[in-house]
Parts: C-alpha cells; sequence; structure tokens
C-alpha cells in the first residue's frame, strides 16, 4: 500500500502514468503465499481509483448506465455513445469530435488554445473563409499569380501557423476574386449614382510586348463630401483593329454598363488619330440622347502630358546630333585612361 501511494504522489501526466506501467512491469518483486496474495488484491481493488488518461476525454463526459449500457455524452452537442467492455474502445468518439460533431467541442487545456491580437484567449478554430478572404486580398493589393496558393512555402507557412487550415485551390481563389471584383463593382456602382455631379473621363490605348493591344477607362467624380475620386472601369483586351469606330462601341458599352452616359462632361484623350475620330463619333451619340453640356463643346480635352511629351522630343530631335558628339568623346577620353 505504501508502494502504491508512492506511485500515485508521482503522477503527474499521461506520460507519467505509461512511464510508472512500465516501470513496474520491470520491477522483480519476491512471491508471498496464497492467502496474502489474495488479501492485498482484493484490498487494492477496493481502493484503486481509475485514472481516464485518453485525449477523447477532453471531449466527452461519462453519463452512467442509460438503458443497461455505460454510456458517455459529448461535451458540445450531447451525441451519446455506448463505452466500456474490452470490445468497446474510444475511436469512435474521436471520429465524433474530428467529423461528425456539429459544434466545435471547448478545449479544456491552454494548448489547444491560442492569444488573439486582442489579448483573449480564445479557441484553435480556423475561419476558412477568412482565410480565403485574406488570400485574395494578397492578389489584389500585391498583383501575385493565382498559383502563389501552390508555393511549397506558402503553405508551411499556414500549417506552421495552423494545423487545422484547409489549403485552398486556384480555382477556389478565382473565384473568390471574381466574387470580390463583383462586390466592389456594386458598391462603386452605388457610389456614382448617389453623387449628383458629372463625370469626367480619361482613355488611354497601348500595345503590349506581345502585340496584343489594351484599354483602359478611368473615371473622375467629386463625391457629396467634396473628395474627388479616381476609378478604374475597365482595364481589358482590345481586339484589332484599332480604329475610332471600334473605340467609340467599346467606350460607349462601358458607359451604358455602368449607367453613367448621361452624366459625362468630358473625356480627355492623347492626340492620335483613332482619338480624334472616337471623340467625334462618341459625342454625336451622346448628343442623340440630349445630355452634353453646351451642346458638347467642352466634351474633348486634349492631354497636356501627351502635348508636353511630344514638345520635348521635338526639342531633343533639334540636339541629337551635338548630343551624340558629346556622348562620343566622353567614351574616348574614358577609354584613353
Amino acid at each position: 500500500m505504501e508502494m502504491a501511494s508512492e506511485i500515485v504522489n508521482r503522477v503527474d501526466s499521461v506520460d507519467d502514468i505509461e512511464f510508472m506501467e512500465d516501470e513496474e512491469e520491470g520491477r522483480v518483486e519476491p512471491k508471498p503465499n496464497a492467502k496474502e496474495n489474495r488479501s492485498d488484491n482484493d484490498e487494492k481493488e477496493s481502493k484503486k481509483v481509475k485514472v481516464c488518461t485518453f485525449i477523447a476525454w477532453k471531449y466527452f463526459t461519462k453519463i452512467g448506465v442509460v438503458d443497461g449500457k455505460e454510456k458517455a455524452e459529448c461535451n458540445a452537442c450531447g451525441q451519446q455513445y455506448v463505452i466500456g467492455g474490452s470490445k468497446v474502445g474510444t475511436s469512435h468518439l474521436l471520429r465524433h469530435v474530428k467529423l461528425l460533431c456539429k459544434k466545435k467541442a471547448k478545449f479544456h487545456d491552454v494548448g489547444g488554445m491560442i492569444i488573439d491580437h486582442a489579448g483573449k484567449l480564445r479557441s484553435r478554430e480556423v475561419d476558412q473563409k477568412r482565410v480565403l478572404e485574406l488570400l485574395t486580398m494578397c492578389i489584389v493589393r500585391r498583383g501575385l499569380p493565382f498559383n502563389f496558393v501552390k508555393y511549397k512555402w506558402v503553405r508551411e507557412l499556414l500549417s506552421y501557423i495552423n494545423f487545422d487550415v484547409k489549403h485552398v485551390s486556384m480555382n477556389t481563389l478565382v473565384s473568390s476574386l471574381l466574387k470580390v471584383h463583383g462586390e466592389m463593382k456594386e458598391k462603386l456602382k452605388y457610389a456614382i449614382h448617389k453623387c449628383h455631379n458629372r463625370i469626367c473621363l480619361t482613355s488611354n490605348c497601348w500595345t503590349a510586348c506581345t502585340q496584343e493591344g489594351y484599354i483602359c477607362l478611368t473615371t473622375h467624380f467629386v463625391d457629396n463630401n467634396w473628395k474627388l475620386n479616381s476609378k478604374i472601369l475597365v482595364f481589358c483586351k482590345l481586339e484589332p483593329p484599332h480604329t475610332g469606330e471600334d473605340l467609340t462601341n467599346k467606350v460607349f458599352e462601358v458607359l451604358t454598363e455602368w449607367e453613367i452616359d448621361r452624366k459625362i462632361f468630358s473625356i480627355t484623350l492623347d492626340n492620335a488619330s483613332a482619338n480624334d475620330r472616337m471623340q467625334e463619333l462618341l459625342g454625336e451619340q451622346l448628343r442623340l440622347q440630349n445630355s452634353l453640356l453646351c451642346d458638347g463643346e467642352f466634351l474633348h480635352v486634349g492631354c497636356c502630358a501627351h502635348v508636353l511629351n511630344l514638345i520635348v522630343q521635338d526639342g531633343l530631335n533639334v540636339t541629337e546630333v551635338a548630343l551624340q558628339k558629346i556622348r562620343d568623346n566622353i567614351k574616348y577620353v574614358r577609354a584613353s585612361e
């Protein structure tokens, strides 16, 4: 009895219990006679306290015998399961916690909890929707490729932070991005329609290194709080040919989609010939709706930056010969050193 009490006092954790069991198995004691052995066993069985060390009992509580069978109840959802006996283990209890429990079981140990940004102790539970939103905003804010979620070390980082996180696929990320785009588009539509002022536009076209043409249409307006807003309405690929008629159809399509074709004040374009033709055709279509101020007299505004760039380029062409001679002289001096 003294030895049993000593062992119980030395037990501090589950690992200690397993260690003590192994230690007791390896100890060799002298065999007492049958009567002493029987009396000691009866006394130990009467005073033996069974310690539940399985992890399942962090989530279940024994409720006793129900309908002739010993059962345990889930601490979260109240589901009851049969326990006890040599043929009934605890794997079905753990399976319920991981897969079947409709409510998240509360952790009873600090190791299963984390401290949030507010300094409060909460359950280590991962909100998969929030993870998807944050990954989507990484793409929106930094222009990352969609396959960055497949990078090995990105997944290693997420798993290290919380092993319960579910990794996101590229298709899921694309769907989330399109959803965010639709939500932001509706918010911008509401803000534009709520504004009672006229809207100014800027448009630009260019050709990428892959010889594909793109168009960008930006709106500028002052909201009801007297704050200047500049928002991109469309940034998309423009199929050739890039004629004035094609540009007009594309711009007018965007204006009708955003329902702002009757609120246009001006559009700023560079001095390309296709843009000159486009502003003429666009002005004619808007005049049919009788939605332009002063019959469209202030519709077309030239791009000052483009005009200044042309002036600088012409000036550099005049001094090109002199600049080339200066560069050659500098090369000769450096080479002679």
